[in-house]
């Protein structure tokens, strides 16, 4: 006959057996304390004759050594039992309860994709050339030119001319400020889709697939908690958080795309988040076998019990 024990079992026996030793050690002590020494003592006279065993009590009734046998048999029981109680010990795993189909979606959910960095748009084309009419008098002053005597002799004061001067140039334009960095694009759909860590012992992509979405679903049922306020309200529902995989491997850029209250998609968050604190890095999404960026909707399902 199989017998097994689990912890509370194996513990609430112990303790059964230490109470029943105790329990006995009690009843001895109280049965031998409440004889009447007087009616013993008259009963069996004192004989000097009678050879007495010394550590053995004078009276056969109060003799507690006749009872050694029982307590002996009494000891290898409890002994016997303590030994096969812990050599079948069982330990359970407590297991995590996964609502059905937990990572399919009722309906189909449309994200927009962050874009990426774009170029700036060109400058505006320069303003036309504005024509000015010339006014007739200045045409008409410019028909008849001014006669200017410019003869010199010995005696006339020759200057030097003033230095021409240009026209003032403006200061060059300040360079233009560094093209921001180029951000990588975002993939909706890889040709390898990320993959939750701890299967890549696994031989094909199939079973490393299927493992994934397990390790998954556990590590997402074991962390999170039903909020109370859903809980008392009812509230059951599927929570959907997008989130971006890096090519490391990080979560980033998490938000809550769909909401049934009661604090259900705050707590969804939360244990999506909770991949980062925890070391869990998720296997990069591949693009041509290089790795990618990549968007991840996951749906969390929450229904009462």
């Amino acid at each position: 006959m199989n017998f097994s024990f689990d912890g509370n079992t194996t513990l609430v026996l112990l303790g059964g057996i230490v109470l029943l030793t105790v329990g006995i050690i009690l009843y001895f002590k109280y049965r031998f304390s409440h004889y009447d020494w007087h009616r013993l003592k008259a009963k069996h006279a004192l004989d000097q004759g009678r050879k007495l065993l010394v550590g053995r009590s004078k009276f056969p009734e109060v003799d507690v050594f006749r009872y050694s046998s029982q307590f002996m048999r009494f000891g290898l029981l409890a002994s016997l039992f303590v030994i096969l109680a812990a050599l079948n010990w069982t330990t359970y795993e407590e297991e995590t309860a996964i609502p059905e189909n937990a990572l399919v979606m009722d309906e189909d959910i449309t994200l927009e994709v962050p874009r990426s960095s774009e170029p700036p748009p060109p400058p505006p084309p320069p303003p036309p050339p504005v024509i000015q009419e010339v006014p007739e008098e200045f045409i008409e002053d410019l028909d008849q030119p001014e006669f200017v005597d410019n003869s010199i002799d010995r005696n006339t004061e020759v200057h030097a001319p003033a230095p021409v001067q240009g026209p003032k140039t403006a200061p060059p334009p300040p360079p233009p400020p560094p093209p921001p960095p180029k951000e990588e694009e975002i993939f909706v759909i890889a040709e390898d889709m990320p993959r939750f860590p701890g299967c890549e012992h696994l031989g094909t992509k199939a079973e490393k697939e299927a493992c994934a979405r397990d390790n998954l679903l556990k590590f997402i049922y074991e962390n999170i908690e039903y909020p109370p306020i859903a809980r008392e309200n009812g509230v059951e529902g599927t929570v959907v958080i997008s989130f971006v995989v890096e090519k490391d491997g990080v979560v980033r850029d998490t938000k809550i795309v769909r909401e049934i209250g009661g604090g259900c998609g705050e707590e969804a968050l939360r244990v999506v988040e909770l991949m980062n604190t925890s070391g869990k890095r998720w296997i990069p999404g591949k693009q041509r076998g290089k790795p990618v960026r990549v968007m991840f909707n996951l749906p969390v399902k929450f229904k009462l019990k």
